[in-house]
């Protein structure tokens, strides 16, 4: 069965990484909730094998790295033997690091790029021959608020997902007249699994006031300080449901606040020194 032979009066196919927690999981199931159909893609999809059981050929479970491109590309196409066509890609895997940036190690460093960002191309590679071939599709990029804000701490998770919004404005751009829409989605502070995985770096004592009081502060917040999975992903599928879906969509108020925080940093940035900024021209 190939890419463009289903109608688009059949249920909307997803295809989603990191589907087995958090932001993921949700989305899988209120996709399956709504009678849609799904490609659940981890390491290890052990945890959803009772949803498979109670869903059937409607949730296709594949067990793939990110990080391997091959991998990758087996689980589209078999994505593709299974539901014909991919309405929604789900860019979601990742982790955090967390730690200074002198304390990141180069391994730690690289690791959380190789996923992080290298396992969002890995996916866009494996899936945009398919939605260019429909000419429809939409593609969310999973960022959060420290894709356009960091504190100490963040400098490394903040990097990668720097970023995926940087090659998300480009992609967007260059999708859009292939019917392929793109939003960068950012929430804040989640109820999910992300904390209790973060990779920690070696500490420094010189950053104890900065970053480890940070660390302190994130593990003493309520648990009112955090979002709801499944509400960013209802947020989520707001935004998919609709015709004109934004490229960013902030999820929960700590996300716009921060955001909005720094884009007033950055303008007033450009403000107090455009007489130096424009002295350049003369």
């Amino acid at each position: 069965m190939n890419a463009t032979s289903h109608q688009q009066t059949s249920p909307r196919s997803w295809l989603i990484t990191g589907a087995t927690s958090g932001i993921g999981r949700e989305l899988t199931l209120q996709a399956l909730g709504n009678g849609e159909v799904v490609s659940a893609i981890a390491r290890d999809t052990a945890s959803l094998d009772e949803l498979a059981e109670a869903h059937g050929e409607r949730l296709l479970l594949i067990r793939a790295d990110v990080r391997d491109e091959e991998a990758v590309r087996e689980a589209v196409t078999r994505t593709l033997s299974r539901f014909g066509r991919i309405d929604v890609v789900a860019n979601n895997a990742g982790y955090g690091l967390f730690g200074a940036v002198e304390e990141a190690s180069d391994a730690q460093a690289r690791a959380v790029f190789d996923t992080n960002v290298f396992g969002v191309l890995n996916v866009l590679r494996a899936t945009l021959p398919v939605l260019r071939v429909q000419r429809s599709g939409h593609i969310l990029q999973g960022s959060s608020i420290y894709g356009q804000s960091a504190h100490p701490g963040v400098g490394l998770l903040a990097a990668t997902k720097y970023a995926v919004e940087g090659l998300s404005d480009a992609l967007a751009a260059e999708v859009a007249p292939l019917g392929i829409k793109v939003t960068i989605v950012q929430p804040g502070m989640t109820a999910t699994p992300f904390l209790s995985n973060l990779d920690v770096a070696a500490g420094i004592d010189d950053y104890d006031q900065t970053v480890h009081e940070v660390q302190k502060g994130i593990g003493e917040l309520p648990p009112s300080a955090f979002s709801s999975a499944a509400r960013i992903a209802e947020g989520i599928r707001t935004a998919v449901d609709s015709p004109n879906p934004p490229l960013r969509l902030a999820l929960g108020t700590s996300s716009a606040t921060g955001m909005r925080a720094a884009l007033a940093a950055r303008t007033a940035d450009l403000d107090n020194w455009n007489r130096v900024t424009d002295a350049v021209d003369k």
